[in-house]
């Protein structure tokens, strides 16, 4: 009946976006667009108070997109509501997780499920709007005015845009359940604070080039802006694991 449950809201919500939809698509999803975006503000700001005079702080910034393929407005129409749906879901999916496993637990693994389960879904949705508010639209504001020759001219097709779009913000959004992931882990007997703790120095080299793959642009002010969440995530998780029990010497 779960699984009933889900679909069913899963139907209600696809069929809400998209009737909704064009206004969704004109004022959200494409809104990383336009030069009026508010992370884009937020970059001018830095810009002025750092004395940041590069194109990427100072330069007007606008992308049209492109279709090249008849039926993909329609099909992108359907996808997309789907993919907000899902993601909206989520909490709900979660509470109905909690329902079918409450009854297999033990009152003292109820508490820890539960919040872990509660974590899990504000996690998710942090991730996704880290993801929509700064990391997506930074990689767009590289990729989109980078030239690798002034003989080629960029057009940017209306696929390329969504796929994007949808594959970062959902990296985002699963990217910041490491600490649950690390969490279970420990309960697994798999790591512990003082693996975590030993391996910290690798672990910030690690981000730090994740963040530079995910926005490439070089300067230390985006690295930082994409770097520091991912890497306060993982003190987050040295935080939520517990030591590794010792054992007693026999006596």
């Amino acid at each position: 009946m779960a699984l009933f449950r889900i679909i069913g809201v899963l139907l209600v919500l696809g069929a809400g976006y998209f009737v909704a939809m064009p206004w969704l698509f004109e004022h959200v999803v494409m809104a990383p667009c336009h030069n009026d975006f508010i992370f884009y503000r937020y970059l001018q700001q830095a810009g002025a108070a750092l004395n940041l005079t590069g194109d990427f702080f100072t330069r007007y910034f606008e992308v049209k997109l492109i279709n090249i393929n008849l039926a993909a407005p329609f099909f992108i129409h359907i996808s997309t509501s789907v993919w907000m749906a899902v993601i909206t879901v989520t909490p709900y999916i979660l509470a109905e997780i909690w329902r079918f496993i409450r009854p297999a637990l033990y009152p003292n693994e109820r508490k820890g499920v539960r919040k872990a389960l509660a974590l899990g879904g504000g996690m998710f949705f942090t991730g996704v709007l880290v993801g929509y508010f700064m990391v997506y639209p930074l990689t767009l504001r590289f990729l989109s005015t980078y030239q690798l020759s002034t003989a080629i001219e960029n057009h940017i097709s209306l696929n390329s845009y969504i796929d994007n779009f949808m594959m970062l913000i959902l990296c985002m959004g699963l990217a910041f359940e490491l600490p649950l992931v690390t969490w279970l882990l420990s309960l697994l007997g798999i790591v512990n604070k003082a693996f975590l703790r030993t391996y910290r120095r690798h672990a910030a080299v690690l981000i730090v080039a994740l963040a530079a793959v995910i926005t490439p642009t070089g300067d230390p002010f985006t690295l930082a802006a994409v770097s520091l969440p991912l890497y306060l995530l993982y003190e987050l998780s040295i935080v939520m694991v517990k030591d590794k029990k010792t054992e007693r010497a026999p006596i």
